[in-house]
């Protein structure tokens, strides 16, 4: 038997499974899923989880059964590429792979910043962002919180928490002179006037020194803070940050055409973790994973693979709270209701895979 193991059940790993249970397969090929969660998670979501705004249970989806899929639920703590093996922290269980599908995500990036893995939350796991909701729900009336980073997840969580606690006291800051710098002007302003219009104070031009228990230093100057939330940087999974294969400057491991690590055809790399001219987003780990599935279905059948096609976004859906939103429509920014029904409605979709 020929074991194939995809290692991480997140949108790459999640769409490479249902596409390859879509296919047909050779009698003799395995398929092993390893997760430290059993089930699949909606982490575009995992905002709403840090805000309470929504339960866990409306972010997670079951894995799908089937007779050819084996589980394996724990905490992987090394990818052996010379023996071939999959080792766990504190259990002595080995799962052997022919190919592999290293689809692991992103962890925080915290930029060397003294105290901020220490004194920050996260919205990075699931388990971290329920300690984040936590957190934050058990802050006292008029609690301070502060959010470091204004790219997507800052402003999501930024917006969710001020709509579930309109009594806290926010603050953003923001490295750059305008929230989500890649973003289209017209958007910009929309996220920038509902700030101002919803009491989040944004502070632009942002350069944290430090991060202390009760405190951001930023500037030279310390704000006293009861909860902080870091969402200012993401980097490729720690696991494969440690694999001796060839990394790009924001060390994710370089792929070929195929997603194929060169030095090892027998390892593909899907989303976070792959060297990508896109920024890391589940809406690119989907698509590279309906690829990866059509690359794997054509090797395990003895066949020759088509060279997959440029990967094209569809653009991108933000939320500021339950009724407003932004994102690129039609190839059009859009602003306000119309982009916030578009959220859930992929959503939805995602959900009902």
């Amino acid at each position: 038997m020929r074991n194939l193991v995809i290692l991480g059940g997140g949108y790459g790993g999640f769409r490479i499974l249902y596409k390859l249970l879509d296919q047909d397969l050779p009698d003799d090929i395995e398929i092993t899923v390893i997760d430290k969660n059993p089930y699949h998670s909606l982490k575009t979501e995992f905002y709403t989880i840090a805000a309470g705004t929504v339960a866990d249970k409306e972010v997670r989806i079951h894995f799908p059964k089937n007779d050819r899929v084996t589980y394996v639920f724990g905490e992987v703590n090394q990818i052996d590429v010379e023996q071939e093996e999959i080792r766990f922290a504190n259990w002595s269980k080995v799962v052997s792979y022919d190919y592999l599908v290293i689809a692991l995500g992103c962890v925080d990036n915290y930029h060397g910043v003294p105290g901020a893995p220490e004194f920050t939350e996260s919205v990075q796991t699931f388990s971290k962002a329920r300690l984040t909701g936590t957190a934050i729900g058990n802050l006292k009336a008029y609690g301070k919180l502060t959010v470091v980073g204004a790219g997507l997840s800052g402003i999501e969580v930024a917006s969710e928490v001020r709509e579930s606690r309109p009594d806290l006291n926010i603050r953003l800051l923001d490295r750059g002179g305008s929230v989500l710098r890649p973003f289209d002007p017209k958007i910009q302003a929309h996220v920038s006037d509902w700030f101002l219009k919803n009491d989040v104070e944004v502070l632009h031009h942002a350069n944290v020194e430090y991060v202390e228990k009760d405190g951001v230093c930023n500037n030279g100057v310390c704000y006293v803070n009861d909860v902080t939330v870091w969402t200012a940087g993401v980097q490729p999974h720690e696991l494969a940050r440690t694999l001796p294969f060839k990394k790009d400057e924001q060390e994710k491991l370089i792929v070929n055409d195929y997603y194929q690590v060169p030095e090892q055809n027998n390892i593909y790399v899907v989303g976070d973790c792959a060297s990508s001219v896109h920024s890391p987003s589940a809406q690119l780990a989907g698509e590279q994973g309906e690829q990866i599935g059509d690359v794997l279905a054509a090797v395990l059948n003895g066949q020759k693979p088509k060279k997959p096609k440029e990967v094209k976004l569809k653009g991108t859906l933000g939320s500021l709270g339950k009724s407003d939103g932004f994102g690129n429509m039609m190839q059009q920014p859009m602003t306000g209701l119309l982009p916030r029904l578009a959220k859930s409605g992929v959503l939805w979709l995602s959900k009902r895979h």
